[in-house]
C-alpha cells in the first residue's frame, strides 16, 4: 500500500517544501523575507508595498531563482538589518550581486543592490522590480516624481490598462491610511510602471529601464550596475498588527445571477489519457469542453473526431477555440482576405468530415497568439471584423466568441470589434511572472477588476474565461513554456505540480467564486487530464506525480483523481441555480461562494469556503442556520479523496454551530437548510 503523501504534497504536489518566509519587525515596520527579497510590508498591519524584489529575467522572460549564500540577519526592537550576497545563473551566463536591507521603527526601509556580470549577461530585465497592492490602491491617488524632478498629482487606475500607466519615474507616493503616506523612491536607472492586473497579478508594478530601450540587453562580463530601492513615512503611523483571527462570512439574500457553466479545457495532447479517463472526467459533469485545434500543428478531422468521442462519453458540448493560420506561402503572416477563406473553408470542411456539432466557435488568427505592446506593429492579419464575419458564414448556428486565445494581456492590447461577435473571451495564469505559492493566491484579488474591464469592451455581450489553470499553457512572450522536470514552483511553466494539491483546489474555488460575483456565464477551468488535469493518468505530463505514480502503479485498475477534481465535480452541476450573498470579511484569507442547492428535504443553501492561506483558519459564519452538514477537502482527507471520486459526500457530517476550522488550504461544502 502506498505510504501517506507528504504534507507537501498534499498542499502542493510536489516534494519541494513550501520556502520559509521569516516576518521581520521594526515597531509598527513588518516584511517577510523570501527568497532575498521583501513581500507584504506592512505598517500597523496595513500594507503599504506588496513587494521589492531584485530580480534578473532572461530572453524569454523567465526568472532567475537566486543562489543566496553569507547571509546574515539582524533583528532588534527597533530595528532590522540583512546583508547577503546572490548568484543568478544558468549553463550560458552568470551575475553575482550583494544586497544590504534595513528596516527601521520610523516605517522607513532601504534595500540596495551592487552587481556584476560574471559572464556577458543577456536579459531582457535585470533590477529592482517594486509591487503596489491593488486593494485600497486602484483608482485612489498618486503623486509622481520624474527623474527630472517634475511632479505629477494623478490616480491608479480603475481599470485595468493595457499599457503603462506611468513613465520616467523616480518615486511614487500614496496613502496608506488615512494621514499616513508612503513614498517609494527608485534610483539606478528610470523607471516605470506597468498594470499587472493584464496578466492576473495582483499589483501594480514599477519596474527598472524602461520599455522603450532595446530588449533583450547584454552587460558585458565584468560591468557593474548599482540600484536603490527606499521607503519614507510622512504622517501619522497606522496602529494594528494585521488580520490573524478568524474570519466572518455573513450569509445573505438571494442574487439574480447564475452560477456560471464550468468546462474543461481539451488538448490533443492529452487525448489519450482524457479518452482513458473519461468515465471518472464524466463524473464531474462539465457543461462542455473548450477543444483547441490549430490547424498548423497537423491538427485535422481525425482531431476532431476526437474531441466529438470526447464530449459524448462527458455528455457535453463542444466550443472550438480555433486557431486560423492566415500565412503566406513563405510561413509568413498575411491579411490576404482569400488566404482567410482558404483556412476557414479548410477548417469548416474538416468539422462537416468528424460529424461535429459545435455550440461555439472563438477564432484567432495564428500571429495573435504573440504578445505585442499596444504602440508596436502588429502583424499583417486581416481585419478580425473580417474572421468573425466569415467565421459565422461557415458556422452560422455556432456562438461566435471574439477575443484572445491568450492572456488578458492579449486582449486588453487588441480589443475585438463587439459588433460581429457574441461573447468575448481569453483566458488567464497567475505564474507569469511568478511561481511562489503566495503570488498563485493573491492573484485571485485582480479577478474582479479583469473581469469588469473586459465586460467594459463588449458591452451587452455574452462573456466567456478560459481555458485558465495554474500553470502557462502557453508564452506569449517568448520561445515556450518553461521546462519543469524537477516539480518546482517556477514562472511560466506548463507542468505546475500545485494542480495536483490543496492549493489548486482553494485557487479554483476562489476563482469561480469572483467569476460569479462578476456575472460570467462561462468558466473553463483544468482539464480531464495531463498538466492542467483534474484526473490522474500516468505519464500523462511526462513529469513525475508524487504519490499517485505509486498509488497508481499498486492500483491499476483503480482511477485517482485530485483534490481540484473534487470542487469541479461539486460546483459544475450547479450552473444555473442562483447565487446567494456570501461576504468574507477578510477575502485575502477566505473566499465564499454560495448558491441555490437541492437537498433531501427540497431545497436549501449550498455555501463554497476556501482558506487561500498556508494557515489554519476559524470561519464564523453569520446569517445561517447552526444545522446542516459539512465536508472538507483537506490534507486528512486527500488520500481517501484521491482514492473516491464520490468520496466528497462520504465525509459529509453534521455541522456543529457557527464556527468552522478549515486547515491549510482548505475547501468547504456546507449545506444549510432555508433559515
Amino acid at each position: 500500500m502506498a505510504t501517506d503523501p507528504s504534507i507537501a504534497v498534499r498542499q502542493a504536489g510536489t516534494e519541494e517544501p513550501a520556502p520559509d518566509r521569516r516576518v521581520l519587525t521594526a515597531g509598527p515596520l513588518s516584511a517577510e523575507l523570501d527568497a532575498g527579497n521583501l513581500r507584504s510590508i506592512r505598517l500597523g498591519g496595513r500594507e503599504a508595498i506588496r513587494a521589492i524584489s531584485f530580480i534578473g529575467r532572461d530572453r524569454n522572460w523567465a526568472t532567475y531563482a537566486p543562489a543566496i549564500r553569507e547571509l546574515e540577519v539582524e533583528e532588534a526592537a527597533d530595528a532590522f538589518r540583512i546583508i547577503y550576497t546572490a548568484d543568478l545563473a544558468d549553463a550560458e551566463q552568470r551575475l553575482s550581486y550583494s544586497a544590504r536591507i534595513e528596516g527601521r521603527a520610523d516605517g522607513s526601509l532601504s534595500f540596495e543592490a551592487e552587481g556584476t556580470a560574471e559572464t556577458d549577461w543577456t536579459t531582457n530585465r535585470t533590477g529592482f522590480v517594486v509591487l503596489h497592492p491593488v486593494d485600497g490602491v486602484a483608482g485612489g491617488p498618486v503623486t509622481v516624481t520624474h527623474t527630472d524632478g517634475s511632479i505629477d498629482r494623478s490616480t491608479f487606475p480603475e481599470r485595468v490598462m493595457p499599457s503603462q500607466p506611468f513613465f520616467d519615474i523616480r518615486s511614487l507616493a500614496h496613502e496608506v491610511a488615512p494621514g499616513c503616506t508612503v513614498t517609494c523612491t527608485m534610483e539606478g536607472d528610470a523607471y516605470e510602471m506597468e498594470d499587472q492586473r493584464n496578466w492576473s497579478d495582483a499589483s501594480f508594478k514599477t519596474y527598472v529601464r524602461p520599455l522603450s530601450k532595446p530588449w533583450p540587453y547584454t552587460l558585458a562580463a565584468g560591468e557593474r550596475l548599482s540600484q536603490k530601492v527606499t521607503l519614507s513615512v510622512d504622517g501619522d503611523l497606522p496602529k494594528g498588527s494585521g488580520g490573524s483571527g478568524p474570519v466572518t462570512v455573513t450569509l445573505g439574500s438571494a442574487v439574480a445571477a447564475p452560477v456560471p457553466a464550468i468546462g474543461l479545457a481539451a488538448d490533443p495532447l492529452a487525448a489519450t489519457g482524457n479518452h482513458a479517463r473519461a468515465a471518472t472526467v464524466a463524473a464531474a459533469r462539465p457543461a462542455f469542453l473548450a477543444c483547441r485545434f490549430d490547424p498548423g500543428e497537423g491538427h485535422d478531422a481525425r482531431t476532431l473526431t476526437g474531441f466529438r468521442a470526447l464530449a459524448e462519453a462527458l455528455d457535453c458540448e463542444v466550443w472550438l477555440e480555433m486557431v486560423v493560420p492566415c500565412r503566406d506561402a513563405s510561413g509568413g503572416p498575411t491579411d490576404d482576405p482569400a488566404v482567410l477563406a482558404r483556412d476557414l473553408d479548410g477548417i469548416a470542411e474538416a468539422v462537416r468530415a468528424a460529424d461535429l456539432t459545435l455550440a461555439g466557435v472563438v477564432p484567432c488568427p495564428a500571429a495573435y497568439l504573440k504578445s505585442y505592446q499596444p504602440d508596436a506593429d502588429w502583424p499583417a492579419v486581416p481585419p478580425l471584423e473580417a474572421v468573425y464575419e466569415e467565421t459565422r458564414r461557415r458556422f452560422p448556428g455556432a456562438c461566435i466568441v471574439g477575443g484572445m486565445h491568450g492572456y488578458f494581456t492579449e486582449l486588453n492590447r487588441k480589443r475585438p470589434p463587439a459588433g460581429p461577435i457574441d461573447a468575448i473571451t481569453h483566458s488567464t495564469s497567475p505564474i507569469v511572472h511568478a511561481g511562489d505559492d503566495a503570488s498563485v493566491l493573491e492573484s485571485l484579488e485582480s479577478l474582479p477588476s479583469i473581469f469588469r474591464s473586459a465586460k467594459a469592451l463588449a458591452p451587452g455581450r455574452g462573456y466567456r474565461v478560459g481555458p485558465s489553470a495554474i500553470g502557462m499553457r502557453m508564452n506569449p512572450y517568448g520561445a515556450g513554456t518553461v521546462a519543469n522536470p524537477g516539480n518546482a514552483r517556477i514562472a511560466m511553466a506548463m507542468e505546475d505540480p500545485r494542480q495536483r494539491g490543496l492549493i489548486n483546489a482553494a485557487w479554483t474555488l476562489g476563482y469561480v467564486a469572483h467569476a460569479a460575483a462578476a456575472e460570467v456565464d462561462a468558466v473553463t477551468l483544468s482539464a480531464p487530464t495531463g498538466p492542467f488535469g483534474i484526473v490522474h493518468h500516468p505519464g500523462a505530463t511526462g513529469q513525475p506525480a508524487p504519490w499517485f505514480d505509486e498509488a497508481a502503479a499498486e492500483m491499476p485498475d483503480a482511477t485517482l483523481v485530485y483534490p481540484v477534481f473534487h470542487v469541479i465535480a461539486g460546483v459544475a452541476p450547479m450552473a444555473g441555480r442562483m447565487l446567494r450573498q456570501a461576504v468574507s470579511a477578510d477575502p485575502s484569507r477566505v473566499l465564499a461562494l454560495a448558491h441555490e442547492a437541492a437537498t433531501e428535504t427540497g431545497g436549501g443553501v449550498r455555501l463554497w469556503l476556501a482558506n487561500l492561506t498556508p494557515a489554519p483558519v476559524t470561519v464564523v459564519l453569520e446569517g445561517a442556520p447552526s444545522a446542516g452538514t459539512i465536508a472538507t477537502v483537506d490534507a486528512e482527507g486527500f488520500a481517501a479523496l484521491a482514492r473516491d471520486p464520490d468520496g466528497l459526500d462520504r465525509r459529509a457530517r453534521p455541522l456543529e454551530g457557527p464556527e468552522i476550522a478549515l486547515d491549510a488550504y482548505a475547501v468547504a461544502r456546507v449545506d444549510l437548510p432555508e433559515a
